[in-house]
């Protein structure tokens, strides 16, 4: 009698909106029935449910299975996935072949269970493989061309194609000859295939905001970011909680739906690509889609003033009104940019110069001042993944307790200890030839540990990570390479030692304490 084990495995599940075939219930039977035939147990399920197989980022199922692998201790032998493309659509071939790699490599083979070719390495499968990846990649991009024909279609009949309505505007639920239904809520969407979807003008009170925007930029001669103060100072609600921009007026102010008009392709963001925007000679337009809630003559004069304010400025004529706004204000900083008359918006900067760094250096602005600018945003960036990443690795063991601060998040363990992570920039005193770490802490009740998470001499990623007793030290102070304060907690030498090590920290504080 054989005395053989079955072999342990993962299986990974996908499912967009393609077919019924690939639902996660097919997939898991198929699946069950090859582990069967193989000798193979079953031990773990990653999924992604309605995701689309074309960008890892957004499957974090797949993610996860990833991180499992190479961890070096996933629990499971093999991965079993129904199909080629259940693994992905990826656009680059070689994007999926590298994550097959990985774990190939780490010793956990993939089998796919639905394919008529063994996954065995042979020069036949390899190019059946090939193929079946080309053919999947290749898939995604005629039904991307399709579902856009088609998108254009309605859109030239003046039917919404599922963007958001905007401020003063609403979706009307209608039939294929247009005899209205119902307006939708935000998030509901239509379950007949042949019923469509209309915009019309919302409530009243929206509606006369709309037009008193183009009356303060027509007939008052308001700037944009005035327009967009003043509605604040009055307390005018803008969508949800947020309040009035320039980004938000300037929509209201440029957007042809406010005159009926129904348009399609302003941007584009094809098979995963960053959203650009579209030259207008590829827009699909339908005027007179829907009524209005602004009068065209008034919507065209809206478009020469704004395009006299800056579209017609040469570039010499802005770097001018940068320089003469710090002339008068003696610094420049994005809110004093977005709210002066003397210059555009941040955004034509951004278009023109390719951002405010390069617009600071034509004016001679202080490069160390807009360095500082940088170094901010992208330890900010930086903060941002590392939470990010320790949820990822214990989503059912840490929690966010409080957001304090940009560079400053509190966490709660499950076994109720709570950990500041602190991140902190190197620097370079002057009067010091050596590099320093700037450690900024808060105050506390004494029962939090710190994470203290340093940065390398470029400040462009993470070099170590230190758990910290809550010891009293000064607000700000500066930490040496190797510094005796940061021998009174322990040195985390892998993420995915987070929860253990704040733990043993915290348990050992508590004793002492």
């Amino acid at each position: 009698m054989s005395t053989d084990l079955p072999i342990p495995a993962a299986q990974y599940l996908r499912m967009s909106t393609e077919h019924q075939q690939y639902s996660l219930m097919n997939q898991a039977a198929a699946i069950e029935r090859y582990a069967e035939t193989h000798g193979i147990t079953v031990v773990r399920t990653y999924s992604d449910a309605a995701a689309s197989g074309l960008v890892l980022k957004h499957r974090p199922g797949l993610r996860q299975l990833l991180h499992d692998v190479v961890s070096g201790y996933p629990g499971f032998n093999a991965i079993l996935v129904y199909d080629v493309s259940r693994w992905g659509r990826f656009q680059d071939l070689d994007e999926a072949a590298h994550y097959e790699f990985l774990c190939k490599s780490a010793g956990v083979p993939i089998h796919y269970c639905a394919e008529p070719f063994a996954n065995d390495g042979t020069v036949s499968s390899l190019i059946i493989k090939a193929l079946k990846r080309t053919m999947a990649a290749e898939y995604s991009r005629e039904l991307s061309v399709k579902v856009l024909a088609g998108q254009r279609r309605l859109a030239s009949l003046g039917f919404s194609q599922g963007a958001f309505p905007g401020y003063g505007m609403r979706r009307m639920l209608v039939s294929s000859d247009r005899v209205p239904k119902q307006l939708l809520r935000r998030g509901e969407r239509k379950s007949i295939a042949t019923d469509r979807v209309i915009l019309v003008p919302g409530p009243p009170e929206e509606q006369s905001v709309v037009r008193q925007i183009y009356q303060m930029l027509v007939a008052e001669g308001r700037g944009v970011n005035q327009i967009a103060h003043e509605l604040n100072r009055n307390h005018v609600p803008f969508v949800g909680t947020a309040g009035w921009d320039y980004t938000a007026v300037q929509k209201i102010l440029t957007h042809p739906k406010y005159v009926g008009c129904q348009v399609f392709g302003r941007t584009t963001q094809k098979l995963g690509t960053p959203r650009v925007p579209s030259p207008k000679t590829e827009w699909t337009v339908a005027p007179s889609a829907f009524e209005r809630i602004v009068d065209q003559a008034t919507f065209d004069q809206a478009q020469e003033i704004l395009e006299k304010r800056s579209l017609r400025k040469s570039n010499h004529e802005l770097i001018d009104g940068l320089r003469l706004l710090l002339a008068a204000e003696g610094k420049l900083t994005l809110a004093i940019i977005q709210e002066s008359p003397l210059v555009p918006s941040a955004a034509m900067y951004q278009k023109r110069f390719g951002g405010l760094r390069r617009a600071y250096e034509l004016v001679g602005y202080d490069s160390r001042f807009v360095d500082r600018i940088t170094t901010r945003r992208r330890t900010e960036a930086l903060g941002k993944e590392l939470i990010a990443e320790i949820l990822a690795l214990f989503p059912d063991q840490v929690t966010v307790v409080a957001q304090r601060g940009r560079r400053r998040t509190q966490l709660r363990l499950l076994s109720g200890y709570r950990v500041e992570v602190v991140i902190s920039r190197s620097v370079r005193p002057w009067n010091l030839k050596t590099v320093r770490w700037l450690v900024h802490l808060v105050p506390n009740d004494g029962r939090v540990v710190v994470l203290l998470a340093r940065l390398n001499l470029e400040n462009t990623a993470f070099q170590d990570f230190h758990v910290i007793p809550s010891v009293h030290r000064f607000k700000l102070f500066y930490t040496k390479l190797y510094d005796s304060w940061l021998t009174t907690g322990e040195r985390l030498l892998d993420l995915s030692d987070f929860c253990a090590v704040v733990d043993a920290v915290s348990a050992r504080e508590t004793r002492q304490g």
